[in-house]
């Protein structure tokens, strides 16, 4: 699924590769278009941001409990 355009892309550049964006390879990320080299790198990002976004949905202190070793 390509959304937003090329001429409103905030990079030049893949953030994963350093290769140049492409246009079938766009995605928007809180209301800007970032670009990237190819859908697979495009389709690694969602993924990472759908693992940041659980974790900050995460109570605070969750899973950070100390255990008394007695």
């Amino acid at each position: 699924m390509q959304s937003g355009r090329m001429d409103t892309v905030l990079n030049e550049t893949c953030p994963w590769s350093g290769k140049p964006v492409a246009a079938d390879s766009l995605t928007d990320y809180r209301g800007h278009t970032v670009g990237f080299c190819n859908p697979g790198c495009r389709d690694k990002f969602r993924v990472a941001l759908q693992f940041f976004d659980g974790l900050m949905e995460t109570p605070t202190g969750a899973g950070t409990e100390k255990v008394n070793k007695t």
